[in-house]
This record gives structure tokens, sequence and C-alpha cells, in this order.
């Protein structure tokens, strides 16, 4: 295909941005139509995404539409491409910018179109990740990521946003110092920042343990992973809605498809040699944090030590390198991009209309809120992982693969499935169920047409994808098996 399709999909939010930025708009039409010309360029985005998704040769595991350009030359070249891995993160996040952007209501009174700006730079940054055939490309893209997520807690967030803002980006900021380190030694070695070729040449087996150890600093605050997962319920809390579902659906999803890319793909001595750590703490994440989000009474806390949970079902799916085990991490990471998403549009649509998140505030929403209690169902027994949604099939497959390789492992990580159920569900109970004891919520309104609209297109993948998985798994079944195949491979020659 000589059109580059990926650079478009890079750069036309970003030209959007620019447009809006140009546009003259003082008074609230205008703002309006800069929210117009942003859904319009996203949602172009979504459709050639897809279009993109309809094209893609599932059979062929080489990277396909590659675009290849010198940038700086003889030592960094723009270079993009995407396999059976990308395109699906691709779409999700092209998928979640248009309902970040139609959630974007009256609780954003002040710079709306700063505001948007920021959106649709943040969706080039991430698409830019998932696209990046350099290792100095996705680095740029990763972390400039960093920055409009910055802007958007720190000045559209809530009361403690600055505090919450700076720890945001201190900590993953400081994560991913050693990973440009790492960057430059992979240079310094190889000759080249090229990932296809790092792939060819192979690591050194006397530097992957440390260039394992950079990246995975990066990466587990990202993820986030424990212990390293204080930031996110800060973060969550005091984000805007569209900020924590950007944060949630996709910011999360790009540390584990560097797990996937550079710790297994680069580093699989190093990966294999460092499984156990990787076990125990997916582990204490899995349990430790379901506890804690037993105990929260802020529900956006509550989904967000959630979201540690389910993130940690992904990292140990992801380093059991079995075909069932990736499968279902990528899975997973797909579902909870549009579950998470989801959960904290939920909230997000009561806390709009009463300005409180404790969940003592409300309960018997059921009876004034009847459209909003049949989504909220959805969504909370798709994050249990009921059979039926997308939680269920990747969890499943972590779990297949997982035993395969250690029973007891999969046996602890179990525990998080039943913990989910009674946080989630008893979370459920306390905000739908009961009486109407709060007088003040007997003026809330149901949702609205754009609400119903956000979280219908979030249902029907959700459950769709329970049901028939196999657009997924038949997208992604070539690549990974490639990956493995060449893990398993780069063992051998070890032994």
């Amino acid at each position: 295909m000589n059109f580059p399709i990926l650079s478009s999909l890079i750069l036309l939010p970003s030209v959007g941005a620019i447009f809006i930025l140009l546009s003259k708009s003082k008074d609230q039409t205008n703002y309006q139509s800069s929210k117009y010309v942003a859904l319009f360029v996203s949602f172009s985005n979504f459709f050639i995404s897809l279009y993109l998704w309809y094209i893609f040769d599932p059979n062929i595991t080489d990277f396909q539409f590659v675009e290849n350009r010198s940038w700086l030359p003889g030592f960094i070249n723009y270079k993009v491409g995407i396999d059976g891995i990308s395109i699906l993160f691709i779409v999700l996040s092209t998928l979640i910018t248009p309902l970040c952007i139609i959630s974007v209501n009256k609780t954003i009174t002040t710079k709306l179109k700063e505001f948007l700006i920021a959106i649709l730079i943040m969706e080039s940054l991430m698409i830019g990740v998932f696209c990046s055939l350099d290792l100095v490309i996705f680095y740029l893209f990763f972390e400039g990521g960093l920055i409009p997520m910055f802007l958007i807690i720190g000045i559209w967030g809530g009361a403690r946003r600055v505090y919450s803002a700076f720890k945001f980006f201190l900590f993953t900021l400081l994560g991913s110092v050693l990973m440009l380190i790492a960057i430059i030694s992979i240079y310094w070695i190889n000759g080249t920042t090229d990932i296809v070729e790092l792939y060819n040449l192979g690591i050194g087996e006397n530097y992957q343990n440390l260039l394992w150890l950079a990246f995975f600093s990066s990466f587990a605050v990202k993820t986030p992973m424990w212990p390293f997962h204080t930031w996110l319920p800060d973060a969550h809390v005091e984000a805007p809605t569209a900020g924590s579902v950007l944060l949630a659906a996709i910011l999360l999803k790009m540390a584990g498809y560097g797990f996937i890319r550079f710790s297994i793909g680069l580093f699989p001595i190093a990966s294999e040699n460092f499984v156990p750590l990787i076990y125990v703490l997916s582990l204490v994440a899995i349990v430790y944090t379901s506890l804690v989000a037993l105990m929260q009474e802020d529900m956006k806390k509550l989904i967000a030590y959630s979201s540690v949970a389910h993130m940690g079902y992904v990292t140990l799916g992801i380093f059991t390198v079995t075909q069932q085990s990736l499968e279902g991490g990528i899975v997973q990471m797909i579902s909870h991009g549009l579950v998470s998403a989801a959960l904290f549009l939920c909230v997000g649509v009561v806390y709009d209309r009463m300005h409180s998140r404790l969940i003592k505030t409300y309960g018997g929403l059921a009876s004034i809120m009847p459209k909003y209690a049949v989504f909220f169902m959805v969504f909370t027994l798709a994050a249990v992982g009921l059979p039926g949604t997308s939680g269920f099939v990747g969890e499943f497959l972590i779990l297949m693969g997982v035993f395969k390789k250690s029973f007891l492992v999969a046996t602890i990580a179990s525990l998080g499935v039943i913990l989910a159920v009674a946080y989630m569900l008893w979370l459920y109970k306390r905000v739908i169920f009961g009486e109407l004891i709060n007088k003040d919520l007997v003026k809330m309104l149901d949702l609205n047409k754009s609400e119903i609209f956000i979280l219908m297109c979030l249902a029907i993948p959700t459950l769709f994808f329970g049901f028939y998985p196999e657009p997924l798994l038949n997208t992604i079944e070539a690549s990974i098996s490639n990956l493995i195949d060449t893990y398993n491979y780069k063992l051998s020659l070890t032994k």
C-alpha cells in the first residue's frame, strides 16, 4: 500500500488540534464548534483504523504497512508498522477518544478548546506508541503522552489536582529515565535502534538482565504493578472523567504492550530469569489490591484499585509465554480498556448530577435511573468476568495458560476472581439497590441520549467479543505464535 495510512492515523488528530488552536473561539457557540471539529477528526480516525483492520492480513507474521524514513541520518529512522498485536490497540485508542470528547460536558467549564487539543494530541501520541518500530521513536511517543495527561489532571482535575498531576508525572518520568539509558546502551551495543533489526540480531546474554530491568522500571510504573501503583488512585480520583477514561483504557495498555514487544521480544533470556519476580508481583497485585478495593468508599478509587488487580492478570499472562496466556493477556487488555472506560463513565454520570463520588451518597438508583442501572450492571458483570462478556475470555485464557506452568500460581490468581465478584457486586448493591434514603437523589435524571450512545458503543463490543472472540483471536494468533517461536528458539541457543 503506497498511501502512508499509519502516519495519517498518527498525524490527523494533531492536525485537528492545530486547526482548533488557530480558530477564534470566544463565545460558547464557537467552543461547541471546536468540539464538533474534534469529534469529526476523532471519528474519521476511528473509521480509518477500522479500514486498516479490515485490510490487515492476520496470516502474515511480518510487520505490515511499514513506513521508513530517515530522521537523523545514520542514527534514527522514523519507522512505523503494525502486526496483529498492534492493530487491536490502535482500534481501541481511536474508539475511546471520540467517546471521551462526547463525554465532555458542563463539568469542563473553562478552557474547553485547550482540553480538546490535549485529548487530540494524546490520541496522536498513543497511536504512535503502538506503531513505532524504532526504540527512540517509541520512547518519544511513550513519554510524550505524559505531557497532555499531566495537563488534563493538573488543570481540569479536582481539588488536589496539582499534587496528583505531579505525582503521576514524577513516578512515570523517573521510571523512564532508566529506559532511555537502556535505549542508548542498545545503540552502543548493536549499532541500531531499529526494532526489527534488533529482533534479528538479538541482544547479548551478558547485557539482557540489566537492560530488562531498565525497561521494567518504566513499564512496571505505567502498568501499574504493585508496589509502583500508588500514583494511580490519586490520578484517577482527581482527573476529570475523560482523563480517567484515557488513563485506564489506553495509557495502562501502553506498558502492557511494551512488555510484549520489548521484554519478551528483545530480552527472552532475562524474561525467563525474572519470571518468579513477575509472578510474585502479579499475585500480590491481584490479591492485595482486590482487598484494598473492598475497603474503598470512593467509587473512582475502587475502580482504580480494580484496574491494578486486572492488570496483574495481564502481566501474569504475558510472562507465562504460552499461546493461550499471551492471547488471554491481550484480550484482557482490550476488554479492560472497554470495561474500565465504561465504569469510569458510569461514575462520571452520577458525579455530574450530585458532585459526589462517595458510595454512601447513593442507593436506590434503580427506581429513578433504570437505564443507568442496566448499563452499570452490564459493565459490573463484565468486570468480574461473567461468561458471555469479554472479561471472561481474557481471564479464562490467562488462567488456562498459567495452570500449564504452575498450578499453585494459577490457584492463587483465581482468588482474584472471587474477590472481584465481592467488591464489584457490593459496589453495585450499595449504589443501585436498597431504599432511596438520600432524598436529594429524587431530582436526578436518567441517562440522556449522548450518555446512552457512549455506553452503548462500549457495551456492544464487550458483549459481542464475550460471545464471539474470534475476530480478536484470529488477528493476534499468527503474531503471538511467531513471537513464542522466536522466544523459545533464542532460549534454546543458551542451553
